[in-house]
């Protein structure tokens, strides 16, 4: 226990920035997943490896005495409305854990009983939003994605209500904080530039300390999590990701990925791609998000106005001019990340117009995105190989993979290093939906997790394919198609 390092520190702040809980028992645990490679970094004891004292902690059955039990407070625009106060109405953070590089994480139970903020729910999660949520997140965070993390998964043997009764789960999450933007409308929303300021610089000391030295720390952390945001967003984008619901309280002040709800891969190639059941109007389709990134950014600022200045018209520009720079920012990485999948090493302004005439032809020709991509290595030294195959428009095809070449050529590397170095940057293997599905259901009809577990290995190595895995890198068939997905609150 010694070199298991844990603190509470958002529990210090006390009231209101969070509320202590305790976890609601369940009736018969069993063990899903266990990470051991996470809890090797977390440096875990390993008394709850995968063992009953493990179930106990991780089921919500007991609170060990390193543990700390609370729910984080944060309220949030949903598809653009605001509600001010949702908090944590599933979820319960045990402790922050210090690891071997001294670095802080939150660990946290999702799906552990009703909390102040529940507002009516059960507190509770069925066990599909779990396995979903633990695959893909293992998924990102393989694919070099700032991302929550899956530590532990346990079925709970009891039922909960959603359209039908459904097995419940727990997930134990791992992130560098679970503190969103929400977090800062909530403060901001109370109207106390007390606590406002209180909280800010606890967020300062803990994800950006090189903003407490300069001139101004709150325009300074403002400008960090653009940077932070606008990198994300467009390495999401760059992978064919869409979030599906990037309402302002699912939206990390740490730049990662959370919240893994209606999320998904996209097949064939569509900039307005959606996949949650409820964005009926598009609002968080692919080729949106880095606009809905932006304005999320800027519900951040808002909150954060009267800690810039004392003069409101002054504090308006300084978070304006900030604002203002997420655009070029995520379109600069956007051109890098993409230029580096059709082999680009060093990207110009004239690779935009390349990149986006194929993606272009990619939506055309409903082209899978991944699989085109990951083909287009086969085609640097043969374009009649590889991706041709997916273009229907043979001569569209051609005209680009033209230009193309003679980009490539201009760089002077060996098509050789250029076809491996498309392979290291384009994955093999994404958590495809239909995959998702289909082993969510083998686990929930028939208490089977041999399609979770393949998946899960396969997903840890999504730039090599082998004989085992080779099936997961096919494109659905068009009966396999999944159109929508579901958060399961």
């Amino acid at each position: 226990m010694n070199s298991f390092n844990t603190q509470h520190s958002l529990a210090a702040l006390g009231a209101p920035f969070s509320l202590p809980c305790t976890p609601t028992p369940v009736s018969a645990p069993q063990w899903l997943a266990f990470n051991a490679e996470l809890a090797t970094q977390l440096r875990l004891p390993k008394q709850y490896w995968h063992s009953d004292d493990g179930l106990a902690v991780f089921s919500g059955n007991i609170v060990p005495d390193w543990a700390s039990p609370l729910a984080h407070a944060y309220a949030g625009h949903q598809f653009g409305h605001f509600v001010p106060q949702l908090g944590d109405g599933r979820a319960l953070l045990l402790a922050e854990v210090i690891n071997a590089d001294n670095q802080l994480f939150d660990i946290q139970l999702k799906g552990a009983g009703q909390t102040p903020f529940s507002r009516r729910g059960d507190g509770r999660s069925p066990l599909g939003p779990v396995l979903r949520e633990y695959l893909v997140s293992e998924a990102m965070y393989a694919l070099g994605v700032p991302t929550t993390r899956a530590l532990a998964a346990v079925l709970t043997g009891d039922f909960v209500q959603r359209e039908t009764a459904e097995p419940g789960a727990i997930l134990t999450r791992v992130a560098s904080s679970h503190i969103r933007i929400g977090s800062f409308q909530y403060l901001a929303a109370r109207g106390d530039h007390g606590q406002l300021k209180t909280f800010a610089d606890y967020v300062i000391n803990r994800h950006y300390p090189a903003c407490a030295s300069e001139a101004n720390p709150y325009l300074a952390l403002l400008a960090a999590v653009v940077a932070a945001q606008a990198k994300l967003v467009a390495r999401w984008m760059s992978l064919g990701f869409i979030h599906g619901v990037m309402n302002t309280d699912n939206m990390s002040i740490a730049g990662e990925t959370i919240d893994y709800g209606p999320c998904a891969f996209m097949d064939s190639f569509n900039p307005a791609q959606v996949y949650s059941f409820i964005d009926t109007q598009g609002r968080y389709a692919w080729g949106n998000q880095p606009r809905i990134a932006s304005w999320n950014l800027a519900r951040f600022a808002e909150t954060l106005l009267p800690l810039l200045t004392e003069q409101p018209e002054q504090a308006v520009e300084l978070a304006t001019e900030v604002l203002q720079s997420f655009n070029g920012q995520n379109e600069t990485e956007f051109l890098r990340l993409m230029a580096a999948k059709i082999g680009i090493v060093t990207a110009t302004d004239t690779d935009e117009v390349l990149i986006r005439d194929l993606l272009n032809l990619m939506s055309a020709n409903h082209a899978d995105f991944s699989q085109s991509f990951r083909l287009l290595s086969r085609s640097v030294s043969d374009t009649a190989a590889g991706a041709a195959a997916l273009f229907a428009d043979k001569q569209g095809w051609s005209d680009w993979a033209a230009k193309w070449q003679q980009r490539l050529a201009t760089q002077g590397i060996d098509p050789l290093q250029v076809s491996q170095q498309m392979d290291n940057t384009n994955p093999a293997l994404i958590a495809r939906n239909h995959l998702v599905a289909a082993a969510i259901t083998q686990a929930t009809e028939q208490a089977d997790l041999t399609l979770f577990n393949r998946l899960h290995k396969a997903l840890a190595t999504p730039y090599t394919l082998s004989d085992d895995n080779a099936d997961f890198a096919l494109p659905p068939q068009p009966q396999q198609l999944i159109k929508n997905t579901f958060c399961g609150t």
